[in-house]
């Protein structure tokens, strides 16, 4: 093994330590039940040592003439086992007895695993759920979407494997392993000693095939996920597909993922196939060598006939577990991969920390500064340069420039989707990271160019923001919005479902909803990112005049490439591709022929 690899198995044996603590961690909250499944299981050992003692019995002391052992004896009533007649039917009852006995417990068990098991995974994911919400934007868009809904959905359940269906088993191996190997030493040593020689060469497998194990794995569940993210992204972009008559490329590529995924898939299986059958010849191995052995001591008087099938009853179950061991320790490797995968989602930082002694905000006045602030997504493509403006409660500011120059930019900075690189930005007086960021977000009312709505009826997504809003409220709002009379037109009105991304609607409608969603919201601070670039002039018109209602005593800020869109504000900030406010013109500059010039210049439209 050279060094690197030497190096990378290390980092395997520490991990694996690390993950089983996080796992267990999380599961902390589920300890009762899962110590009641331990316990489930643990009955699970003496039941597997009375399942083969009535085939003893029945060789030795009904077929032949050897004592009953002592336990049974003893336990016995002596008119019991007076004749054979009577013993057999006593045994019988027993196997009975076992048999469901030994269901009971199954049933118990599985009932109570499902249970627990779910609930877990369901915890789990929440968290997860709950974290992702608050990553960036931009680790969504480096990531994809689909990467994180992954693992969620498919990586998440690991912890149901690890902490229920890995761990209990594997300890209960070990629990039965040891019953059964003290029961064969009593009876005959010398086999105990060749059952014993399996363990090293099990062992030393299991050691050889967990690195190729989890590696096989983690590439799998890499695969899948980029797959996964090829469906997504054509289903988002049906249109654009179709309409450039891409379907058969769009296929090769899936395809051309999942079949990556595929052959990692078999070689995992082979991997562990391999074991398998290491595994299960190892054991075969050691049954034939015992019952050679078994069979010279029996012939010999070392042992009865029921005492052999009694030892050979026992090498089974003992090398079940011994099996159980080994497959637990290789299949955990594709569960840890998965927990890995789930943890390092944990792991991300949000890009904005929220202080520890973060203040309330009730209800901003909407006074606004930008002092200095830069900003980048990547150090060394910076979208602001040294911006510094200030905005009094209540007036508008409009935001123009080419596309990519850093106007909704703006808007993300003050809604702490980013926070600055340098520099800072105050509400009323106080920097945006001294206020609590759920507070923070409450303060904005916001209309994108693209409205986004749900896959819900069109008044719960106008409360969207305020679900606990009245019927008299969505009413009140869509008719500031202008939208009351074509919902009205729907087939159901406000409960209508405007289906995924409201695509039942068109682009003026869902525009209109969002405008109803802001009107309902009633935040202090109005963000309109460019909310009539994708409207005819006449839905424009409509639009805007609802806007004009919306703006009304709240500082709003405006994005817009159109300059006639913006002729309403106070301010107007122009934004250059090098990220500079290269002018900021107050309200009495802004004559729409004075800047025409400067804008065909700036190849802004007019």
């Amino acid at each position: 093994m050279n060094p690197s690899e030497l190096e990378r198995v290390k980092t395997h044996k520490v991990n694996d330590w690390a993950l089983y603590r996080r796992l267990l961690a999380q599961a902390r909250p589920f300890w009762g039940q899962v110590m009641a499944l331990f316990a489930l299981d643990l009955l699970s050992t003496p039941l597997s040592l009375l399942t083969p003692l009535p085939l003893k019995i029945v060789v030795d002391s009904v077929l032949g003439s050897d004592p009953l052992p002592d336990v049974v004896g003893r336990v016995l009533p002596a008119s019991w086992v007076a004749t054979s007649t009577s013993l057999l039917i006593v045994v019988a009852g027993f196997v009975v007895a076992i048999a469901l006995a030994t269901h009971v417990r199954e049933l118990c068990a599985s009932v109570l695993r499902t249970w627990t098991a779910e609930r877990m995974v369901l915890a789990f994911r929440a968290r997860l759920f709950q974290h992702v919400q608050r990553l960036s934007p931009v680790y969504h868009d480096t990531q994809g979407a689909s990467d994180a809904a992954y693992r969620i959905q498919r990586d998440a359940p690991s912890i149901q494997y690890v902490a229920v269906d890995g761990v209990i088993p594997f300890v209960t191996a070990f629990a039965t392993l040891g019953s059964m190997l003290y029961i064969i030493v009593r009876l005959d040593w010398q086999l105990s000693v060749v059952a014993l020689t399996v363990a090293p060469v099990l062992f030393l497998a299991s050691r050889f095939y967990r690195v190729r194990l989890r590696t096989r794995a983690r590439a799998v569940k890499r695969l899948e996920s980029r797959a996964l993210g090829v469906v997504q992204e054509v289903m988002t972009s049906l249109r654009v597909v179709k309409a450039f008559g891409q379907e058969a490329r769009e296929q090769q590529r899936f395809v051309a993922t999942s079949a990556d995924g595929m052959r990692q898939r078999i070689r995992f299986a082979v991997s562990q196939g391999g074991m398998d059958l290491l595994v299960g010849f190892t054991t075969a191995l050691g049954t034939a060598v015992i019952l050679y052995l078994g069979t010279r001591h029996v012939l010999s008087g070392t042992l009865t006939l029921g005492e052999l099938l009694l030892v050979m009853s026992y090498l089974a179950q003992l090398y079940a577990p011994m099996k159980t061991i080994s497959k637990k320790v290789a299949s955990l490797q594709a569960h840890l991969a998965s927990a890995e995968r789930a943890f390092s989602l944990l792991d991300e930082s949000p890009d904005v920390p929220e202080k520890a002694d973060a203040l309330p905000l009730a209800r901003a006045r909407g006074h606004v500064q930008f002092a200095s602030v830069s900003f980048a997504y990547e150090s060394e493509f910076p979208v602001l340069r040294d911006v510094s403006f200030e905005v009094a409660e209540g007036q508008r500011v409009g935001i123009a420039g080419r596309s990519g120059a850093g106007k909704s930019t703006v808007m993300h900075l003050l809604t702490r989707f980013f926070d600055p690189t340098t520099g800072s930005i105050t509400l009323d007086g106080l920097d945006l990271r001294d206020y609590k960021v759920a507070d923070l977000r409450k303060q904005y009312a916001i209309v994108l160019q693209e409205p986004v709505l749900f896959s819900t009826s069109v008044g719960e997504n106008i409360a969207y923001a305020r679900p606990e809003a009245t019927a008299d409220e969505i009413v009140a709002a869509a008719r500031a919005a202008n939208a009351h009379e074509f919902i009205l037109a729907l087939p159901d009105g406000y409960e209508t479902l405007v289906r995924e991304r409201g695509m039942r609607l068109s682009g003026g409608e869902r525009q209109r909803i969002a405008l109803a969603r802001a009107f309902l919201t009633d935040a202090p601070i109005l963000l309109l990112d460019e909310p009539t670039s994708s409207v005819d002039v006449r839905t424009e018109a409509g639009i805007m005049e609802a806007m004009e209602r919306l703006m009304q005593g709240r500082t709003t800020f405006m994005v817009a490439h159109r300059l006639s869109t913006l002729k309403s504000c106070d301010l107007l900030l122009r934004i250059d591709t090098d990220g500079s406010v290269r002018r900021v013109a107050t309200h009495d500059e802004m004559e729409l022929g004075a800047l025409g010039s400067e804008t065909a210049r700036r190849g802004m439209d007019p």
